[in-house]
């Protein structure tokens, strides 16, 4: 550690108060709220909170949201998640915050900065010594006494200010990548939808060919007519239009292009269902439900845990899809797009296989999409009442119309899906290097390994890298 920083206990620099605890009725209109979520998983507080609760004066102005104020998880299912912190950068008019969370807030005399605290108590070295103060009887927890014991290192404000300042960058860049991933998503959903949903091409066929459109398409029919008739409107290629049908055919279902047919997701997938007990002497690498979400692996630095006896588990190889049995809307899904050789999933996850030769994308692609989320969602309240789990069986809700022709799929995989999720994928590769140095910058520096002179060549060597 450089000899100018100072090392103190939280409460020198911070006050401590608790937050709302407050009925279901009264959530869902009323003031801002700030929710376990939105600490958890957030360094900072998001820039706007989605959730509301209905609040008082008195309860507004003793737990309000400020800049500079640092919030940790005080309970949790288990110790590594104990204690999360997020901090506020900058006021929140009339926010509240939730009951399992503490609130340390900036005493006047206090040196430290916000972006510095929020990248500090993230850190291993932090999260260390909080683990060690924690206490686990049924559920892990965390107490003001406990607080009270915490301790953080901190150089003079303006180094502070240069090392978040260069983690903030960091952080941008990842940001970026993101949102370009999210486009990514969406341009695929949004083709999606168009070919195998709407039918445009079909639509186009039609209209083109001088067909009667069904009384139930008409005002479909109409709709793309008018977008037809825009001046940027982009037609597919002829070659690509010649793959769809001119006409529909009125099917059980409804209806649908002349000869495609209803596909569900047990046409696409099998269930991996293969577990192995585990010895004392096995050494894998154990994925749960909380590891993943939204298609990506939360965590980047896993280690080897050994087995425990009787304790079964699924293995899992490149190209299958993991999914969350427990609460679909939560939307706990990845794709395995490396090797898994050393890999062993919970109990809790489905593992699905693309059978076959169908692109593994395909499948997933289709599993999470919004609609099939929330729909798996329904599904499994309705089946499981208060504790909202899904099976294999419930996946054959999930379905589309596919066409009989494979060089439509074909087209649609290798000519636009499979080529956005290798972009997307490799876009995540580079952020897990930007998230590990963020995740170990803070620690070399407070140790003295680096210098804040270092930083600018190591960053450009993990962006090239």
């Amino acid at each position: 550690m450089g000899s100018k920083w100072k090392t103190s206990f939280l409460t020198d620099h911070y006050s401590i108060s608790s937050g709302l605890s407050k009925p279901a009725k009264d959530f869902g209109t009323g003031y801002p709220f700030l929710s376990f979520k939105d600490i958890f998983y957030n360094y900072f507080l998001p820039d706007s909170l989605a959730q509301l609760v209905q609040s008082t004066d008195k309860e507004r102005a003793s737990c309000s949201v400020r800049r500079g104020d640092v919030f940790l998880t005080r309970t949790s299912e288990t110790m590594h998640e104990l204690g999360m912190s997020s901090v506020a950068l900058k006021d929140y008019t009339d926010a509240t915050f939730n009951g399992f969370c503490k609130r340390l807030r900036p005493k006047e005399t206090s040196e430290l900065e916000p972006e510095y605290v929020g990248y500090y108590l993230r850190s291993p070295v932090f999260r260390q010594s909080m683990l060690a103060f924690s206490t686990m009887s049924t559920r892990a927890s965390l107490n003001n006494e406990m607080i009270s014991r915490l301790e953080i290192s901190y150089p003079d404000r303006k180094i502070q200010k240069k090392i978040a300042n260069i983690l903030l960058s960091l952080d941008e860049k990842i940001a970026i990548s993101r949102a370009i991933n999210q486009s990514l998503e969406q341009m695929s959903q949004a083709l999606f939808k168009s070919w195998f949903v709407d039918f445009d091409p079909v639509i186009d066929n039609a209209l083109d060919a001088g067909n009667q459109i069904p009384e139930a398409l008409q005002s479909r029919a109409e709709l793309r007519q008018k977008a037809r008739n825009c001046a940027d409107f982009k037609p597919l290629s002829a070659d690509i239009r010649a793959l769809f049908p001119a006409e529909f055919e009125e099917t059980e279902l409804g209806l649908v292009p002349k000869g495609w047919q209803l596909k569900s997701m047990h046409d696409l997938v099998e269930s991996v269902s293969i577990t192995f007990p585990l010895s004392k002497t096995d050494k894998v690498i154990f994925l749960n439900t909380g590891d993943i979400e939204k298609g990506s692996f939360l965590h980047q630095n896993y280690s080897k845990t050994e087995g425990l006896p009787g304790q079964a588990k699924k293995s899992i190889k490149k190209g299958d899809i993991l999914f969350s049995e427990i609460r679909p809307e939560n939307k706990r899904y990845a794709f395995v797009h490396f090797e898994s050789d050393d890999y062993v999933v919970s109990t809790k996850l489905m593992v699905l296989r693309a059978k076959n030769e169908i692109n593994p994308l395909l499948p997933y692609f289709i599993i999470t999409l919004e609609d099939n989320t929330r729909k798996l969602q329904r599904v499994a309240e309705l089946r499981s009442g208060t504790f909202p789990q899904i099976t294999f069986k419930e996946l054959e809700f999930i379905n589309f119309i596919m066409p009989n022709d494979h060089k439509i799929m074909e087209l649609f995989i290798n000519s636009y899906l499979a080529p956005a999720y290798n972009k997307i994928i490799a876009t995540k590769k580079a952020n897990m290097n930007l998230t590990n140095l963020r995740d170990t910058l803070l620690p070399k520096l407070i140790s003295g390994e680096l210098s804040l002179e270092d930083l600018p060549d190591i960053i450009k060597q993990t962006e090239a890298a």
